[in-house]
């Protein structure tokens, strides 16, 4: 069988360094925000190039936590994407504002920034760039948008762990980024795991505060809630941070291959973002008759996956209850024709091959 993702396989490659630190937490005797956390923020800041991280329970958890460092409550409005997982948009909605949901750009997935003055309200106070698929947004308008209208940028970074826009990492650029550290990401855990990172100190020390409790010296000085991380993941992230630059040149070259052996086929390939250099968290390609697609790859136990079948303002959940934009074409029309082909670090050559093989059976 070959799956989208396979964290076991990552898990293998570097068995015995988590092991080894997995039991130095386990013999030790402090289990929740010790030093592996501290030590894993202070690294993590390093390699984003951000002052500060603040490790958080889960993406998001991130997310929210972020949102209520900058005040943001009911009654406000938070701009960002329908196609996205519903975790950005849950988080919204947990930390009290109202999502309010805007197309994607055909090329890239990422925020259709020509729908941003059309959905701005006085009630605007942030706008989310979700990362979609290890692709950097088009930040550069988005960042005057913001400082235009007074107005918080927040990186959704979930998808794009290392990835770069010109020349800084993501989740260094807005005012805050936020990053799911879920077992199939580029950086994953064993089990949940977030990461918040800013240059804003004063944001930072909230952020600490909310993540638990909003204590100050055990006194809440603000509304918060329980979202640490705790040692073992931050023992495990530690290890896989060291590795995630080389792990994700291995992605680079699989969607190389990818791109290469596909492209005399009937099928959209993605577009790389010409200012960014992305992660391929995800290698989504477009193709009519999907599901025709997906059943002859899967008798061949090839298990693709759709990242994401249906827009959030049209989950059963959110529809008819979110602000959206006008025009929610691109969106809509993608969710029937995405497929997120195998990728991973640790996906051999041969497997690679043998996907790409079959697609091209399926087109003779």
């Amino acid at each position: 069988m070959i799956f989208c993702a396979n964290p076991a396989a990552q898990f293998k490659s570097y068995q015995t360094e988590i092991e080894k630190v997995v039991f130095k937490v386990m013999r030790g005797n402090r289990f929740v925000l010790g030093e592996e956390v501290l030590s894993f923020e202070k690294e993590f800041a390093k390699y984003i190039g951000t002052a500060e991280a603040v490790g958080v329970a889960n993406g998001t958890d991130a997310i929210e936590i972020a949102l209520r460092s900058m005040d943001i409550k009911p009654g406000d409005e938070v701009i960002t994407v329908s196609h996205t997982a519903v975790a950005t948009v849950a988080a919204i909605e947990a930390a009290g504002a109202t999502p309010v949901l805007i197309d994607v750009d055909p090329q890239f997935y990422t925020l259709n920034t020509f729908q941003l003055d059309e959905v701005f309200s006085p009630k605007t106070k942030c706008i989310i760039a979700v990362h979609l698929y290890g692709q950097p947004s088009n930040l550069n308008v988005i960042i005057d948008f913001c400082k235009r209208n007074k107005i918080f940028l927040i990186e959704d970074v979930s998808q794009a762990h290392g990835a770069i826009y010109k020349g800084k990492r993501l989740g260094s650029i807005g005012d805050v980024g936020c990053f799911s550290c879920y077992p199939t990401k580029n950086l994953g855990a064993i089990g949940d795991a977030g990461v918040i990172s800013t240059n804003n100190i004063e944001l930072a020390i909230k952020i600490r505060k909310l993540r638990e409790y909003g204590w100050n010296d055990r006194i809440s000085e603000y509304s918060g809630r329980n979202s640490r991380l705790d040692e073992l993941q931050a023992a495990v992230l530690r290890v896989k941070l060291r590795y995630l630059d080389l792990d994700n040149q291995k992605r680079l070259h699989l969607a190389k291959y990818y791109m290469d052996k596909l492209s005399m086929l009937p099928i959209q390939l993605p577009k790389i973002f010409e200012e960014g250099e992305p992660v391929f968290h995800l290698f989504v390609i477009q193709v009519e008759n999907r599901q025709k697609l997906l059943n002859f790859l899967k008798k061949s136990g090839i298990h693709a996956g759709i990242h994401y079948p249906v827009p959030v303002h049209l989950q059963p959940a959110y529809k008819d209850r979110i602000k959206t934009a006008k025009n929610m074409g691109v969106t809509e029309n993608i969710a029937s024709k995405i497929i997120s082909l195998p990728m991973y670090p640790e996906l051999p050559i041969g497997d690679a091959e043998f996907v790409v093989s079959n697609i091209k059976r399926f087109y003779e």
